[in-house]
């Protein structure tokens, strides 16, 4: 996973995966995803990104699955 900001635009771009985008949705007037040709989720954009994401903190917490 790849999260790309462009300051100039106020734009966050998360990239889950390389494959070609076949489509995009818009979810509302500041959130589009990028489909691949199955539908499955590829990426997402969010303009607007320090209003509507918080985007200046961003964390990465692995949870390890726990065994009993």
């Amino acid at each position: 996973m790849k999260i790309k900001y462009f300051e100039d635009t106020d734009t966050a771009l998360l990239e889950f995966s390389e494959r070609p985008v076949f489509e995009t949705r818009e979810i509302n007037e500041n959130i589009y995803l990028d489909l691949d040709v199955k539908g499955n989720l590829i990426g997402m954009t969010i303009e607007h990104a320090l209003s509507q994401a918080n985007i200046n903190e961003v964390s990465f917490q692995q949870i390890s699955r726990q065994t009993a």
